[in-house]
């Protein structure tokens, strides 16, 4: 794991522990980059519904995804 000093608002992070139910400032910060990459996953994926390329609905894509990421 790479070591990393940034200055985040105090106040979105304690919102951030709190809406997540975690303790740690870092398993809020990995939490939201987590969230953050699956959100922008899944759109790449809806933008290519109906393409030759992914021939899936929005809907069966997002179940797919949200499946995928409960493993």
């Amino acid at each position: 794991m790479k070591r990393l000093s940034i200055t985040i608002d105090p106040e979105l992070l304690e919102e951030s522990k709190r809406l997540a139910g975690v303790r740690t400032k870092r398993e809020a910060v990995e939490l939201a980059l987590r969230e953050f990459v699956r959100t922008r996953r899944m759109q790449q994926l809806i933008e290519l519904a109906g393409s030759d390329i992914v021939d899936m609905s929005p809907e069966a894509l997002r179940q797919w995804r949200e499946f995928g990421m409960d493993r």
